[in-house]
């Protein structure tokens, strides 16, 4: 199988979404290098920041299911219900629970005398995104399953 192969085919909705992701979380990093002059790998595999993978990736599924099999059908349909709940939890639910801990980490380092340790170690804060983040997410997966569903169609 040729990578022209997967042009029109469910192998490029994989491709876009998974390659989507990818390549947000090195947006992400290059974005925090350029903002605070600081290499930061770990960004690369935590979730939160600017832009969100989540919504490029099941933004950018959905377009791509939608160019491939119609705006009209029920598969494009199922692929936008599924986008619309992963940025509402994206931007809710996690959101909402990184807040919560943030405060609980606040709690803990007054009642343990900041250690930490102690208590379990720190929670992890950055959870969710901000609706501007995954707005700009979402607006990446777009226009980059538009890009590469053109960029297969000139190879073919």
């Amino acid at each position: 199988m040729e990578f022209s192969d997967i042009y029109n085919t469910g192998y490029e909705v994989i491709f876009v979404a998974f390659s989507a992701i990818l390549v947000t979380q090195i947006i992400k990093c290059l974005l925090h290098l350029i903002v605070k002059r600081k290499i930061d790998l770990r960004l690369f595999t935590t979730t939160g920041g600017m832009p969100s993978s989540h919504s490029a990736g099941v933004v950018g599924l959905s377009t791509a299911v939608g160019l491939i099999n119609g705006f009209s059908s029920v598969e494009f349909a199922i692929a936008l219900g599924y986008a619309f709940i992963v940025m509402y939890d994206a931007a809710g639910v996690r959101r909402a629970a990184g807040k919560q801990a943030a405060c609980l980490n606040r709690i803990i380092m007054d009642v343990y005398k900041q250690d930490l340790a102690e208590a379990g170690g720190k929670l992890k804060e950055l959870l969710g995104h901000t609706p501007m983040q995954v707005f700009v997410g979402a607006i990446f997966g777009v226009f980059y399953a538009c890009y590469i569903h053109q960029l297969l169609g000139g190879i073919n």
